[in-house]
Formats: structure tokens, C-alpha cells, sequence
């Protein structure tokens, strides 16, 4: 029996990480894995990792038709599109944010066909970051739309979402990259598909803005490397390449609302996944861990 059809017969889970615009290289990601036939019996997401998963779990059979669609039509609904008056007019406003989620919604209710959680074809739950709480609020049901407006909630560039009377903020503030999550569902098989930092080692500041970054990077990493680390012998992860990693201190990451490299990022990901599933689908069973 082969790597690929032993998996089939475990539990298998796809967890999308968050990073925004970087998110494209998860698509790429995605069509490896289908391409593969490795599909999922549930799907987890933070923050745009939540948006593509929900696609995803929406209709597996049309999930890469529509997140192609997306990402390579993004700039005619893009969410942070707003001019620079009217970002000075959202957060002379608020006071607390520069964009409105409103093109957010409208990006959302176009790609998705579905409303509710319990429309979706794979189970998914997504994350975001409860104010009041100060932690983690996990939804797997009711209504989808607001869930994901609260998983994408960047801090300083949309406002908090409210849901049942908790407002939330961006899921990457508590769980970026939810393995520990899908070891908690069960899961026996767990594909990472994160957005390229993890696979770029941190280096000590050397300019001003590296040390938001850095410390940053620092804060959202070590629950992943831990929850790794915690992953029982018989659990496998495999933690996807984008094929053009990120490094955390280039000031270019912090350019939020760049999305010259769409393409590139989908087509190196996709390559780079196909090369590593040709490569460890029929290799003996063991612990992959993240790629070299």
C-alpha cells in the first residue's frame, strides 16, 4: 500500500495559516493537494487562511476555479482598495482603524456559495480573537459571513467584529497556524499550508521596523513550532513549501495591499507542493516535519 492510499484510510486534516496577500500561495497549495487526491475530512483556517478554507470546504469539486477567480480578479473588490482620503476619513471616524469591512463582506459573499457552516460539504471551523475574553473563540456553526469577517479583522486596518455580543479581532492573535486544533479533532494526517515565514529562520534586528517584525513573527512561531513539537509520533504533518519563503524582517511583507505577485506566488507553491507530495506521498510513514 502506498504513503498516498494509507492516508486516505486516516483522518485528514488541511490547516490554512494566515499572512494576507501572501495567503495566494495556499491556492497554489490546494490544487497540488486535489491534484494529488488528497482530500480532507476537515478543514481549519485563520484569518485568510479562514476565507480560502471556507471556499474550499464550500464545494471541493469548484474550489480552485473560484479561488483563481478571487485572487486573480482581487483588485476589482479588493478590501484596503480605499483612497488615502478615505482612509483619513474612515479613522478620523473610528479612531481605530483605516478601512471599513464592507468590501471585505462584498469580496466574501461573491466567492463563497454558502451562508452558514452547516451548508459546507467538509466540516471547517475558523478562528478569530475575542476582546472581552482575551483568547481564542473557535466557530464550526451558525452563521459563516460574520465568522470570517471576525477571523480577518486585522488589528488597525478593519474593525473588530461582533458576534453573539463578544467583538473579535484577527485569528492570527491567537492561533495563526491551528495545528494544535486539528491534533484536538482527531486528526491523523495534518497538511500545513501556511504563507511562507515559517520556513524562513529569524535573525536578530539589524533596522528599525525589523523589530516590530521580528518580534512579532516571534509571538505567532513559537505556539507553532510547540504544537508541532506536542504532535504524537503517530501524527502526520506536513508542513507545505510556497517555494518562495518570506523573510519576516524584508519591509516589503508590511506592503499589505500589494498584490503584484499573486501569480507568482500561486505558481510556486503549486510547483514546490507538487514536488514535496511526489516525494513523501510514498515514502514510509513518519514525521516530515517542516520542508529543507
Amino acid at each position: 500500500m502506498t504513503r498516498a492510499s494509507a492516508d486516505r484510510a486516516r483522518r485528514v486534516a488541511f490547516v490554512l495559516g494566515g499572512g494576507g496577500v501572501h495567503g495566494a500561495a495556499e491556492v497554489g497549495m490546494i490544487r497540488a493537494l486535489l491534484e494529488h487526491e488528497v482530500t480532507p475530512d476537515i478543514i481549519l483556517g485563520t484569518s485568510i487562511g479562514a476565507l480560502n478554507g471556507a471556499i474550499l470546504a464550500a464545494d471541493p469539486d469548484s474550489a480552485i476555479e473560484r479561488l483563481c477567480g478571487l485572487w486573480t480578479n482581487v483588485e476589482a473588490n479588493n478590501p484596503f482598495e480605499a483612497s488615502l482620503l478615505e482612509q483619513a476619513s474612515t479613522f478620523a471616524r473610528t479612531r481605530t482603524h483605516l478601512h471599513s469591512n464592507h468590501r471585505l463582506r462584498r469580496l466574501i459573499m461573491t466567492a463563497l456559495p454558502a451562508r452558514r457552516f452547516e451548508e459546507l460539504v467538509v466540516p471547517f471551523q475558523c478562528v478569530a480573537a475575542s476582546i472581552e475574553r482575551a483568547a481564542a473563540r473557535w466557530f464550526d456553526s451558525g452563521e459563516l459571513i460574520a465568522a470570517l469577517l471576525a477571523s480577518t479583522a486585522v488589528p488597525g486596518l478593519l474593525p473588530p467584529v461582533e458576534v453573539e455580543g463578544e467583538h473579535h479581532l484577527d485569528g492570527g492573535l491567537v492561533d495563526s497556524i491551528p495545528v494544535g486544533r486539528a491534533v484536538e479533532l482527531g486528526a491523523e494526517v495534518i497538511h500545513v499550508l501556511q504563507v511562507g515565514r515559517v520556513e524562513h529562520p529569524l535573525t536578530v534586528p539589524t533596522r528599525p521596523w525589523q523589530v516590530g517584525t521580528v518580534a512579532f513573527e516571534i509571538a505567532r512561531r513559537h505556539r507553532f513550532v510547540e504544537e508541532l513539537a506536542a504532535a504524537a509520533d503517530e501524527v502526520d504533518v506536513h508542513v507545505l513549501p510556497t517555494g518562495d519563503p518570506m523573510d519576516p524582517g524584508d519591509p516589503s511583507q508590511l506592503r499589505y495591499r500589494d498584490l503584484s505577485r499573486v501569480g507568482e506566488r500561486i505558481a510556486a507553491a503549486y510547483e514546490a507542493t507538487s514536488d514535496y507530495l511526489d516525494e513523501h506521498l510514498d515514502a514510509p510513514t513518519g514525521q516530515p516535519g517542516a520542508p529543507g
